[in-house]
Formats: C-alpha cells, sequence, structure tokens
C-alpha cells in the first residue's frame, strides 16, 4: 500500500490583535489568509509498534522530537483514537520555523483532518476542538484553510470568494521565539473582531489595524525595521506587515507583476535571505 500526500500551506496573520492573557496563553483575535507555499505531508500505515515521523526538505533542520506532528499522534493514541494503528509520516519543509507562518501547526492541522476524512479517527466536532487545543492555539485555523476570522472567544469565522492578492513574503537568518515574543506584551486592546466580516480582508480596512506582536520584534531587531522600511518603498505594495510572532515579513500587493519586481528588486540587496513569492488561495 503506497502512501497518501497531502499538502499543507503556509497561513498569514494579515492583523493580530491581543485582549488579554488566559491561565496559559494570550487571548488573541487573528484576521488569517493562506497561501499557496506550502510543505508536502505523506502518510502511510504501517506494521509497527511505534510512529515514525521523518522530516526532510530546506527547513527540516532543528524540529525536535517534541513536535506539534508527535504531540498530536500522542495525544491520539493517548485517548485511543487511533486503535493501536501506526502510521509513517513523512514531512518535505518547504516552509521556514519561527518565522510566523504556522508551519508546524498547519502540519498537525492537516494531519488530524486526513484521519477524519478517513475515518481513521472519529469524533464529534466539539472533540475535534477539543484535540486542536491540546497541540496549539492556531492548530484549529488549518482545519479548513481559508480566509478566517479568529475572535476573542476563540470563534472561527471562515469566509470564501474572497479576492485574491499576491504577497512577498522574507525571512532574515534569524527567528522569533513565539514564547519571548508574547512574554514582552505589556498592554492588552480592546477587541476589534467582534463582529467578522469579509470586508477585513480588505487591505484598506488591514491598514487601519496591526499585529500587536510587529512593534516588540521590530524594537528587538534593528535588521527587521530595515527590511521592512526597504520593503515599503518597493514597488508600491498596499501593506507591509509581520506575520504571527515574526520573523516573516510581508509585502502585500494587488498585482502579480508589481509583487514579481519587488522580488527581484528585493533578492538583490538581500541575496541570501529565503524570500518567496505566494498567491492566497
Amino acid at each position: 500500500m503506497g502512501s497518501d500526500k497531502i499538502k499543507s500551506h503556509a497561513k498569514l496573520n494579515l492583523a493580530l490583535n491581543i485582549t488579554g492573557k488566559g491561565s496559559s496563553l494570550h487571548k488573541i483575535e487573528t484576521i488569517v489568509v493562506f497561501v499557496s507555499l506550502h510543505d508536502e505531508i505523506f502518510i502511510e500505515k504501517i506494521n509497527s509498534n511505534k510512529h515514525q515521523i521523518l522530516f526532510s526538505g530546506k527547513f527540516s533542520k532543528n524540529i525536535g522530537k517534541d513536535n506539534t506532528v508527535s504531540k498530536l499522534l500522542y495525544i491520539l493514541d493517548k485517548k485511543k483514537l487511533l486503535n493501536n494503528r501506526k502510521f509513517r509520516i513523512k514531512i518535505k519543509k518547504k516552509i521556514p520555523s519561527k518565522a510566523g507562518l504556522g508551519g508546524g501547526s498547519m502540519n498537525a492541522s492537516n494531519i488530524l483532518n486526513y484521519f477524519l476524512k478517513k475515518k481513521i479517527v472519529k469524533v464529534s466536532k466539539k472533540e475535534v476542538i477539543k484535540i486542536s487545543r491540546l497541540v496549539g492555539s492556531d492548530v484549529i485555523l488549518g482545519l479548513n484553510p481559508t480566509n478566517s476570522i479568529l475572535s476573542r472567544n476563540n470563534e472561527v469565522k471562515r469566509f470564501y470568494n474572497c479576492k485574491k492578492f499576491y504577497s512577498l513574503i522574507v525571512k532574515p537568518h534569524f527567528g522569533c521565539s513565539t514564547r519571548e515574543m508574547y512574554s514582552k506584551v505589556k498592554k492588552f486592546n480592546k477587541p476589534k473582531f467582534n463582529n467578522p466580516n469579509s470586508k477585513m480582508f480588505n487591505l484598506d480596512y488591514l491598514k487601519k489595524v496591526e499585529n500587536s506582536l510587529e512593534p516588540i520584534a521590530l524594537s528587538k531587531y534593528g535588521k527587521l525595521r530595515r527590511i521592512k522600511s526597504f520593503l515599503e518603498n518597493l514597488s508600491q505594495p498596499s501593506l507591509v506587515r509581520m506575520t504571527g510572532s515574526g520573523s516573516a515579513l510581508v509585502a502585500y500587493f494587488q498585482s502579480k507583476h508589481r509583487c514579481e519586481i519587488a522580488k527581484k528588486i528585493f533578492h538583490k540587496k538581500y541575496k541570501n535571505y529565503w524570500c518567496i513569492l505566494s498567491k492566497t488561495i
């Protein structure tokens, strides 16, 4: 029996608002899109007494044994939801880690989704939400990778047929630690996305909101400040914003042509930095 192949798309936070802190995690609301950039996952059932998780590709280095995929499988085994079946999961990493692109979280979402679709795991919607939250706070977003708004009460509202745009995603040589970025949050904001609607995906609206973690990352890393300023002066982007807890910065364009020009100019200036043109899906 061969393996099944699935795509695990990167997510971009168009805006992120921190409204408070719970017992362990911060309370956030966020506007999210998914882009064509993706990891490739191969899954097959094996005759073994333990799962095999194998990472390959450019961004597979430094992924420890304690990752989102092993965490998901541990939870499913503990809840006896896999009925002692074991799987070999190979993940070809094309999404960099510590970038704010949700690579690891989306891997877990897509594997959970696969188990649900194949009826390997049979649980209620409520239990699916519970499992995804145990793995990570943004895993829930990847269960249906489309334009989504996560409001402060942890509800996800999804929007279809929104206007597509192009993004130039760039990442310097360093990553940002999610834990460190959140630990430096000193003030909380009022909720802004309580009444989610499709207009919130318009770039004009997005200019009025922000990513609460961006000022923290920019004040710590002068290099990020300089990259942001460089991107803002490239080929007239509609918006330049850090995604998640960084360190990836994203320039958004309505036109593919402008985005391609920006990529060429950026690559000329920052030859060794990772950058990719990606379209919202």
